[in-house]
């Protein structure tokens, strides 16, 4: 049945650029599990009398990300204050870019649509609150974090282009691989490095005016964007058809209790007072810099992907896999260049290498390949060699030497052990020949445990002739 509703969504990133410091001072990027408060300076605390000093590499890694997106980028920029008071902004206010961001109207294309990016601009983050307490006493107590104070944050904003939480979440894991390409961010989602905040709205099928949107936050999980964007469209459609009016306000998701819930009626801009940050300098922007970032870019991951499926005839869900991690691209073309084919080197790297996060250098993945593809090992054999390989630093040729892995392909040297399979499983023989092929199944099994290095393929078929 269609639904009488259409989603509208516009995603809000904030983004940690790959930086040492912070945005604005020279303390260290902190690590989860650092002491509270251990990586903070007069600056971060917001100490009367301090003054900021922009972030060249912050800045570098902004505009690396808008020339990806192949946004517009002006000549001048400039940060602002924007007023609000909270406990985790001992400042009273975020320095942030308002009307002058330092890039504009980027798209990003995805799966043939372009997804319109309104904006790439850079601002600092807050602290975070640790809110602690004991309900048999009452007594709560909430505590002030402000090691991440002042981290460098970029925010991509698009326009409302998204209409469904799939494509929401599409749209995020893309906005990902691009930025861990060019290498402005590692975007870790668990550490906080990426945070996706859609904007939700739903109208009526076919309708051009965009209804009342919420703000979703709180969402640390792919999975977790894509659920809750499910659930508020679902909520909006049930206030809606009920008669209810669905308010403008910011929302969080309770991943434990599957469910948005409300946190705060929604600001407008005029609502934070922006004013141009008088303790910075206005930017301005070389634009032989911004070409010689350009020219810097590697491959991005779409053109990249088309490639590996015209150039190494990949089927198009390897080379999206593939092309979705850079390191893994280039372990995968660096082999393919050693001589491994292209595809059984893709199955390798998508079945074994990913999962494991252990990269084999290129030449010992062609090497591996090689020798799988000859027929020398078998494919369990192989899985022991890549193991040690990688943990060793070794040739899976050394090692294949060294172990007597070398696989028997010799139909007269297997012939004995394919005998003696038969002559041991009478009833599966017979079964066999009575038409329960499944009955090959248990033979094979016996086989590859009488003779671990027979050559399945020489030897099935060995045994297929035997067996009339």
């Amino acid at each position: 049945m269609t639904s009488p509703w259409e989603v509208v969504i516009g995603m809000e990133v904030h983004v940690q650029p790959r930086t040492r410091s912070k945005m604005f001072c020279g303390c260290a990027i902190g690590q989860l599990g650092d002491p509270p408060n251990s990586n903070v300076c007069e600056i971060c605390l917001g100490m009367p009398g301090t003054l900021p000093v922009i972030n060249k590499a912050a800045v570098e890694a902004c505009l690396k990300t808008a020339v990806a997106l192949n946004c517009e980028i002006p000549r001048h920029t400039k940060f602002d204050r924007k007023n609000y008071m909270y406990p985790d902004l001992p400042k009273g206010y975020q320095i942030s870019q308002y009307d002058l961001p330092m890039s504009v109207n980027g798209v990003l294309e995805l799966d043939g649509r372009r997804i319109r990016v309104r904006r790439v601009h850079l601002e600092e983050d807050t602290g975070k609150l640790i809110h602690a307490g004991d309900k048999l006493h009452k007594a709560w107590e909430s505590f002030v974090d402000l090691n991440r104070a002042g981290v460098p944050l970029m925010e991509i904003v698009t326009e409302p282009d998204l209409r469904s939480a799939d494509e929401a979440r599409d749209y995020a894991v893309a906005l990902r691989t691009l930025l861990r390409t060019i290498g402005a961010s590692e975007a870790d989602m668990e550490k906080g490095q990426l945070r996706a905040e859609p904007n939700i709205s739903i109208r009526r099928a076919g309708s051009e005016e965009l209804g009342v949107k919420t703000e979703l936050k709180n969402i640390n999980s792919f999975r977790a964007l894509h659920r809750a964007i499910l659930y508020e469209v679902a909520r909006q459609a049930e206030v809606l058809e009920s008669g209810g009016t669905v308010v403008q306000e910011t929302r969080g998701w309770s991943d434990a209790e599957q469910r948005t819930f409300s946190q705060r009626s929604k600001e407008f801009a005029e609502d934070y007072r922006y004013f141009p940050e008088p303790d910075l300098p206005p930017l301005e922007l070389d634009p032989g810099w911004i070409e010689d970032l350009r020219r810097a870019l590697p491959e991005l991951p779409g053109a990249r992907r088309a490639r590996l499926v015209s150039q190494h005839k990949l089927p198009e869900a390897d080379a999206v896999l593939i092309a979705a991690d850079r390191d893994l691209a280039d372990l995968f073309e660096a082999a393919v260049a050693k001589g491994a084919e292209a595809k059984p080197a893709a199955n390798w790297i998508i079945g074994e290498v990913a999962p494991s996060g252990k990269f084999p250098t290129p030449e010992h993945l062609a090497d591996l390949v090689k020798l799988v593809t000859a027929g020398s090992i078998t494919r369990d054999q192989a899985r022991e060699v890549l193991i040690e390989s990688v943990e060793t630093g070794r040739s899976p040729s050394d090692i294949v030497a060294e172990h007597g892995f070398a696989q028997v392909s010799d139909e007269a040297a297997l012939l004995a052990e394919v005998e003696a399979v038969m002559a041991a499983n009478p009833r599966a023989v017979e079964d066999y020949r009575g038409g329960k092929k499944q009955a090959l199944g248990a033979l094979m099994a016996d086989l590859k445990k009488r003779a671990p290095q027979a050559n399945p393929k020489v030897a099935s078929e060995l045994l297929l002739r035997l067996l009339g």
